[in-house]
């Protein structure tokens, strides 16, 4: 929770040139409080971690001041991790985030976590802004706001992405208003 607040309290700095669609790189270290009774990293604290990474995604791109003018927040609306390798104590741990594309309801996010040069665990977000009255904002304004390299138009979801989307029930539908 700690790195949580830092980085979205005391953001770190603009990456000049990054883009919406390029990925960001976060590094942890796995601490004692991130280890459950078998002494590896307790899936919870993977999705901290992914939270952590997040907002450093939106630091790269400079959002948080944008976001706070327009009174917007980040939320999560569904995410899965599939495990490979277990992280262990005092481990580094690269987290590689990147926005994969959105729809008309949410933003799709990839963090790939990394240790010692070995993939180790994959999770996908689907992601959502509200602003301050709860009232969900369009995906495209959010990437209108963040994303000046991109378009309007989202790059095409990888299938095995958008049948997941489909199967949580975070994917556009034609009778959604968004």
């Amino acid at each position: 929770m700690i790195q949580l607040a830092r980085a979205s309290l005391l953001p770190r700095r603009r990456v000049p040139g990054r883009g919406l669609l390029d990925p960001s790189t976060t590094v942890l270290r796995v601490h004692p409080g991130d280890l459950d009774l078998y002494l590896h990293v307790n899936n919870g604290s993977y999705l901290q971690m992914m939270d952590v990474a997040r907002s450093n995604l939106i630091a790269d791109l400079g959002g948080f001041p944008l976001l706070k003018d327009e009174g917007w927040y980040p939320v999560v609306a569904a995410s899965t991790v599939t495990y490979k390798r277990s992280l262990q104590l005092f481990e580094r741990v690269e987290i590689s985030t990147r926005v994969l594309g959105w729809d008309a309801r949410v933003v799709y996010i990839e963090q790939v976590f990394t240790c010692r040069g070995r993939f180790s665990a994959r999770g996908w977000v689907a992601g959502r802004f509200l602003g301050k009255d709860g009232s969900r904002v369009a995906p495209a304004d959010v990437v209108a706001l963040l994303g000046d390299d991109v378009g309007v138009e989202s790059p095409a979801l990888p299938e095995d992405l958008a049948a997941w989307a489909r199967s949580v029930d975070v994917a556009h539908r034609e009778t959604d208003r968004a």
